[in-house]
C-alpha cells in the first residue's frame, strides 16, 4: 500500500422510496430501483473501507456492501444531508406553490437565501469539512468508498474545485452519481485532484 496516495470514491445514494422531494432529515429507505442503481454503480469496484451517512438511503446499502466484501463500514454522522427546514418532505412543486420565488433564489445562492428554519449552508459546510478531515487522517493510503448525499458531495467537490460557498448547489449529482478524488500526501501538503465525475441518473 502506498501511504502517500489516498483514493476516495464519492457515491450518492440511489432513488429513495417516495420519489423526488426535499429530504435532508427525512429518513426514507431506498426504492427497489435505488438498490439496483447502487448495485450497478459499485459492481467491480475495489475498496479497503466504506464510510457512509447514518441515513437509511445511504447506510443500509453501505452496510450490505461492506458485509459482502468483508470490509469495515464506518458511519459518519457529519456526512448526513443538509436540513431543509420547513421544506422537508415537500416536492419542488409544493415549495414553489407555498414559497414562490424562494426556491429559485435558494438554488442561485443558498447562503443568502436558505430554506426557512433550515440548516445554514456555512454550518453544513463546516461539519462536512470536519468529517472530511477525519477521513483523510484515518484512511491515509487506502481506497475509500463514501456513500452520501447530493448536498454532502457537492460540498466536498466545491472545496476541491475552489468554488465559493454561494455556488455550492451548482454541483449536481443524480442518483448513484460518482466522483473519484486522488489525494497526494506530499512534503508540501495535501494535493487533491478530481479524477472522474459521473453525474448519475
Amino acid at each position: 500500500m502506498d501511504a502517500s496516495v489516498t483514493t476516495v470514491d464519492l457515491l450518492r445514494h440511489g432513488e429513495p422510496a417516495g420519489g423526488p422531494r426535499f429530504r435532508g432529515t427525512v429518513d426514507d429507505p431506498l426504492s427497489t430501483a435505488g438498490w439496483a442503481q447502487l448495485e450497478a454503480a459499485t459492481a467491480g469496484g475495489a475498496w479497503d473501507c466504506i464510510v457512509c451517512s447514518p441515513l437509511r438511503r445511504c447506510r443500509e446499502f453501505a452496510q450490505v456492501l461492506a458485509r459482502q466484501r468483508g470490509l469495515e463500514c464506518r458511519i459518519e454522522a457529519d456526512f448526513r444531508e443538509i436540513s431543509f427546514g420547513l421544506w422537508e418532505g415537500l416536492t419542488s412543486a409544493q415549495v414553489e406553490a407555498d414559497y414562490g420565488e424562494a426556491l429559485a433564489r435558494f438554488w442561485q445562492d443558498p447562503v443568502a437565501c436558505p430554506p426557512p428554519q433550515g440548516e445554514p449552508v456555512a454550518d453544513f459546510s463546516a461539519r462536512v469539512e470536519a468529517a472530511w478531515q477525519r477521513l483523510v487522517a484515518d484512511a491515509r493510503g487506502q481506497r475509500v468508498l463514501v456513500v452520501a448525499h447530493g448536498g454532502t458531495i457537492a460540498m466536498l467537490l466545491r472545496g476541491v474545485l475552489g468554488m465559493p460557498l454561494s455556488h455550492s448547489w451548482r454541483v449536481r449529482m443524480g442518483y448513484a452519481g460518482q466522483a473519484r478524488l486522488r489525494l497526494d500526501h506530499t512534503p508540501y501538503g495535501l494535493l487533491t485532484a478530481l479524477l472522474r465525475l459521473d453525474p448519475g441518473v
